[in-house]
């Protein structure tokens, strides 16, 4: 709780999902800064119970995917996510939502929140390293305040075309893109993609200076 005026205000709280996917400290502090109360965690029922959910990862597809089915981190985001709770997934986090990745030749099957393939960037050197611009869509809640910024990419592989359509049934996926490589060689691949509680990000907001803050600022401001 935090008083503001005379009167007991609550934050939001997030757990950060710990399922033994790099250092997470860095992600804590950020969302910490952006107003809310943080857990790390890979307790189940902490999960399910906060109001959002972030799910980082870093490093290969596979380990990533057997990390997070060793705490049933895909049974909480499903059952989350049937409740409308946000959730939202960053870099390799945002990855594993999508149907599977292919990684070296392995497949792997992902949570299959959104179809699609995570797969090998086809641009002339990768990993794509570094700061980037992307297009983000009209009415974006995510981006909202944050215009002609750059984020913070590492990555290798993502996912290069969005095929998810509702036919009008639901609202349309918000999908950002970017490109990475240069002139008439540069590949594109999805960026961000806001889905109603289902947010996630392809670069990393935590280490993005002023326009990472500002989007996690927006992202706990809608818990």
């Amino acid at each position: 709780m935090v008083e503001e005026r005379g009167t007991s205000v609550s934050k939001p709280t997030v757990v950060v999902l710990d399922y033994g996917s790099g250092n997470l400290r860095s992600a804590v502090r950020a969302i910490e800064r952006a107003g809310a109360d943080v857990e790390l965690t890979g307790d189940f029922d902490a999960a399910l119970a906060a109001d959002g959910l972030v799910v980082p990862g870093v490093g290969a597809y596979a380990a990533c995917m057997q990390g997070l089915r060793a705490i049933k981190g895909d049974r909480i985001i499903g059952r989350r996510l049937a409740g409308g709770r946000p959730v939202l997934g960053i870099c390799v986090g945002m990855q594993i939502l999508f149907e599977r990745g292919v990684e070296h030749g392995v497949e792997t099957a992902g949570c299959h929140e959104w179809p699609g393939v995570v797969e090998r960037l086809q641009a002339p050197v990768v990993p794509h390293m570094g700061w980037n611009t992307v297009e983000a869509p009209a009415g974006s809640m995510l981006f909202e305040g944050i215009e002609n910024e750059r984020f913070y990419f590492v990555h290798s592989y993502g996912v290069r075309s969005w095929d998810l359509v509702t036919n009008g049934r639901t609202a349309e996926p918000l999908v950002t893109w970017s490109e990475h490589g240069p002139g008439p060689s540069a590949d594109r691949f999805v960026a961000a993609v806001e889905n109603g509680p289902l947010c996630a990000t392809q670069f990393h907001p935590e280490k993005s200076g002023d326009a990472g803050a500002r989007l996690l600022r927006n992202w706990v401001g809608s818990l």
